[in-house]
C-alpha cells in the first residue's frame, strides 16, 4: 500500500519513546537562566549539487572554500564521506532519518511523499527540548502525508533570526539549506569572477572545451557562494559566544549537477564534501580516510546529545571516529566496530524519464572499499540518465531527464558524433548499462573501464556481489527481498506526466521545478 500510515499502537509507542527521551534529557536543558548547557548545539550546513573534491581544502587549484577549510582545520576533514542515494530528495530524507534511502517507501524518489511513520532526528532533538530551525533548502522536493509537518523545524528567513529566539540555556539545532550550487548558473559568472579557466581540473567523463570549462567555472562560483554563507553563520556564534558548545557540519546533498555526475552511483555523484568541527570532543587537523555516510550524522547527533538511537536508524554514531583524532590504533578499532572499510549507495527514481509507457527509475545499488566499485544495475534495459527520445517520453519533455540541461549536457550530446573520444564519453554518460560494473580504482581511480567481465577480476567481482546482496538483505531492501517495483508506481509530485500510468497525488498542489531542470 502506498505512504501507508501507522496504527494507533506503533503511533503511540512512537509519541512513548519520545516522551521517555524528552523527560531523560530535561535535567540538561532546565538549567536556569545563564547556565551553561551540556548538551552542544547543531549548525548543519548543506548545500545543493556541491561533490567531491571541489574545495580548497582537497586541493582543488581554482575553487576558494575558506569557511569549509576553517571547519576542516580546526575539526575534521573526510576524505569518504558518500551519500545514499545521489538524488536530492532521497538524499536528504536519508540524512534526517539515518536510514538508507531503501527503506523510506516513496520518498527514495524524488518529488515524492514522506510517510508519517518515518521520524527525523530534528524531530527527535525537538521533543528533547531543543530548539530547532531551518531556513533555504531543507528536505525535498516534495511533500509530507500529513500537510505541514516540520521535518526540520519552523522556517527562519535566517540564523541570525533563528538565534533570535533563542533562551539562554537551550541547546538549537539549525539546517542551513541553499539552492547553491544547483542549477540553472548564470553564465560566464565564474570567469567574470576571475577565475583561471585553463586551470580547472576536469573530471575524465567530461570533454576538454572551452564550454565545458566555462561551466565548471560557473559551478565554482556558486560553491563559493554557499561557503560565503556558511561562513555568515559562524560569525554570528563567534560573536555570541556560541562556537565552543557547537557542532558544526558542512557538506552537501550530492554531487556536481552534470553528465555521469549527479543522479549517478560514481564518485562524481555520491562522493561528497565533509568537514566537521566539535571543540568540546574533536581535537583540530583530523583527517578521516574512513568511509562515512550522511546517514551516520543522525545518530552522531543523538549521542551527542544524550539521546538513544532508535531501532530503525541504519546509520552508525560517528563519536567513535571522531574520539579517535589521528590514534592510528583508535582509528581502526573505529573502523572495525562499525565496519567502516566500506560504503553503501543506491538510486531509485530522480524523473520518469524512460519511454513511455515505463515511467520507472534507473534502480541501482553500489557497494564502494579504497580499491573497487561494484555497482548492480536491477533494470539495464532502461536508459541510466534518461531518454535520448524525448517524443516518446514519460515524462513532458524529459530530455536525457535525469540529468540536469546545462552547457557540458548540450555539448556532449550534440558533439557525440565528433570522432570516437566525444563518442566514449558520450556513451559513458548516456548509454546503457550492463547489470553488474566494476571498477578497479587503484589503477582507474574516475571510473572509466567497467573490468567486471575480465577474467583477472572474477573472484573480486562475486565478493563484492555477494557482500552487497547481504548487506542490502540485512537491510530490508525491496529490491532483493522482494516488492520493488513499488518505487516505479509511487506518486510523482513534480510536473505533468505525460503517461496516465504514474501515479499522482493533488495535481498542483506543489510548484513544479523549473522547466530546465528535473
Amino acid at each position: 500500500m502506498l505512504n501507508r500510515r501507522l496504527s494507533d499502537a506503533p503511533r503511540a509507542r512512537a509519541r512513548s519513546l519520545r516522551l521517555l527521551a524528552a523527560v531523560a534529557f530535561a535535567a540538561t536543558v532546565s538549567a536556569p537562566a545563564g547556565a551553561q548547557h551540556d548538551a552542544p548545539n547543531v549548525l548543519f550546513a548543506i548545500a545543493d549539487d556541491w561533490g567531491f573534491p571541489h574545495a580548497s581544502a582537497y586541493g582543488d587549484p581554482v575553487v576558494e572554500t575558506p569557511t569549509f577549510d576553517r571547519i576542516a582545520s580546526e575539526g575534521a576533514l573526510a576524505h569518504h564521506a558518500y551519500v545514499s542515494s545521489p538524488s536530492c530528495t532521497p538524499s536528504r530524507g536519508a540524512i534526517l532519518t539515518g536510514q538508507w534511502h531503501w527503506r523510506l517507501e516513496g520518498a527514495a524518489n524524488l518529488w515524492s511523499v514522506f510517510p508519517d511513520r518515518l521520524e527525523t532526528y530534528q524531530e527527535l532533538l525537538r521533543a528533547a527540548g531543543y530548539r530547532t530551525g531551518m531556513t533555504g533548502k531543507g528536505w525535498g522536493p516534495g511533500r509530507t502525508e500529513t500537510e505541514d509537518r516540520e521535518l526540520v523545524g519552523r522556517r527562519f528567513e535566517n540564523f541570525e533570526q533563528f538565534l533570535a529566539g533563542l533562551g539562554e540555556a537551550q541547546p538549537f539545532a539549525f539546517w542551513l539549506g541553499t539552492s547553491d550550487p544547483h542549477r540553472p548558473f548564470r553564465r560566464g559568472s565564474g570567469e567574470e569572477s576571475g577565475m583561471d579557466l585553463d586551470a580547472i581540473q576536469l573530471p575524465a567523463a567530461f570533454p576538454d572545451h572551452p564550454d565545458t570549462r566555462g561551466d565548471v567555472a560557473d559551478y565554482h562560483w556558486e560553491v563559493q557562494r554557499f561557503d560565503a554563507l556558511v561562513g555568515d553563520a559562524l560569525r554570528l556564534l563567534d560573536e555570541q559566544g556560541l562556537a565552543e558548545t557547537t557542532i558544526v557540519v558542512m557538506t552537501s546533498d550530492h554531487g556536481m549537477p552534470f553528465p555521469r555526475c549527479k543522479s549517478n552511483l560514481y564518485d562524481c555523484g555520491s562522493r561528497v564534501p565533509l568537514a566537521i568541527r566539535w571543540p568540546e570532543r574533536l581535537e583540530a587537523g583530523v583527517e578521516i580516510d574512513a568511509f562515512v555516510s550522511l546517514t551516520d550524522l543522525a545518530p552522531t547527533f543523538l549521542e551527542a546529545a544524550g539521546l538513544p538511537r532508535p531501532a530503525a536508524m541504519t546509520g552508525r554514531s560517528l563519536i567513535a571516529l571522531i574520539e579517535a583524532g589521528n590514534d592510528e590504533a583508535a582509528i581502526e578499532a573505529a573502523v572495525v566496530a562499525d565496519g567502516r572499510d566500506f560504503v553503501l549507495t543506491g538510486k531509485e527514481r530522480h524523473v520518469p524519464a524512460q519511454e513511455a509507457p515505463d515511467v520507472g527509475g534507473y534502480p541501482g545499488r553500489a557497494i564502494r572499499t579504497h580499491d573497487f566499485l561494484y555497482i548492480r544495475n536491477f533494470r539495464p534495459d532502461r536508459w541510466p540518465n534518461g531518454t535520448p527520445n524525448h517524443e516518446q517520453a514519460a515524462y513532458p519533455g524529459a530530455w536525457y531527464a535525469d540529468t540536469d540541461n546545462g552547457p557540458t549536457k548540450t555539448y556532449m550530446i550534440e558533439q557525440r558524433d565528433r570522432d570516437a573520444e566525444h563518442r566514449r564519453l558520450y556513451e559513458l554518460a548516456f548509454g546503457k548499462r550492463p547489470a553488474v560494473e566494476l571498477y578497479d580504482l587503484r589503477n582507474d581511480p574516475e571510473q572509466q573501464v567497467n573490468v567486471a567481465g575480465e577474467p583477472e577480476y572474477e573472484t573480486t567481482r562475486d565478493e563484492l556481489g555477494e557482500r552487497l546482496m547481504e548487506r542490502l538483505q540485512a537491510t530490508g531492501d525491496p529490491r532483493v527481498i522482494g516488492g520493488g517495483d513499488a518505487f516505479d508506481e509511487y506518486p510523482y509530485l513534480g510536473g505533468a506526466p505525460r503517461h496516465p500510468s504514474l501515479p499522482r497525488l493533488r495535481p498542483g498542489a506543489i510548484r513544479p521545478p523549473p522547466a530546465d531542470q528535473p
